[in-house]
């Protein structure tokens, strides 16, 4: 009886052979993207390249957050610490400072 068993064990592991690799689908790898990303006509707001003149802070990338109050900026702003929350309302005039780990300005865009 026990040589019934190990029999029976040994034919079952064998049906279990997973499948050969010609056998499954060749995988498609991802083409990466190049290029301006276009509206989409459904999107919940469109976004307007530089409307908050953002271009005119690009000097100050790399310069620790707390020089952002001595910029005397007479646009609406918002500064997002790193890892912070930020309210999701789009306004295409503020001009938005990201902060890094380290307090830099990183990153200088609207919204």
């Amino acid at each position: 009886m026990i040589r019934f068993t190990a029999l029976s064990a040994v034919a079952l592991l064998a049906a279990c052979e997973p499948a050969p690799v010609e056998s499954l689908p060749p995988v498609s790898q991802p083409q990466p993207y190049v290029g301006p990303l276009a509206p989409q006509p459904d999107a919940l707001e469109e976004r307007q390249p530089d409307s908050c003149k953002a271009v005119e802070y690009v000097a100050y990338l790399g310069q620790p957050g707390s020089v952002i109050p001595t910029l005397a900026i007479s646009r609406p702003f918002r500064v997002v610490e790193w890892r912070g929350i930020e309210a999701q309302e789009y306004n295409p005039q503020r001009v938005v400072f990201r902060l890094d780990a380290a307090g830099n300005i990183f990153n200088i865009d609207c919204g």
